[in-house]
């Protein structure tokens, strides 16, 4: 897994949402568990902390932004940071496998 696999599967899944309006959003996701803006966060999230652990900083929350049509800028943007972090490719393979997962629900 390399970082342009990472960055393919976060484009799909920002190509996928970016258009979304805030009742596609607010729809819960098939998972049951949350909306579908609460599985992109979470997401968001888990790459931010990723990042954050190849970078041997303290981890921190992420903003919830008021309107989850800036998810997918968020996204792309953790995204970036953790491929700029230059993590191991076991790493990378966890970052995919999580946007491909969200990217399922969705």
């Amino acid at each position: 897994m390399t970082d342009q696999d990472l960055g393919r599967i976060v484009d799909l899944l920002t190509r996928q949402v970016s258009h979304w309006q805030a009742p596609r959003w607010a729809a819960p996701a098939a998972t049951g568990e949350g909306t579908r803006g609460d599985a992109v966060y979470h997401l968001v999230q888990r790459l931010a902390d990723l990042a954050a652990d190849v970078e041997g900083r303290v981890r921190q929350e992420v903003p919830r932004l008021p309107n989850d049509t800036t998810l997918p800028d968020q996204l792309r943007v953790v995204a970036a940071d953790l491929v700029a972090a230059d993590p191991a490719p076991e790493i990378l393979v966890v970052a995919a496998t999580d946007a491909a997962a969200v990217r399922a629900v969705l």
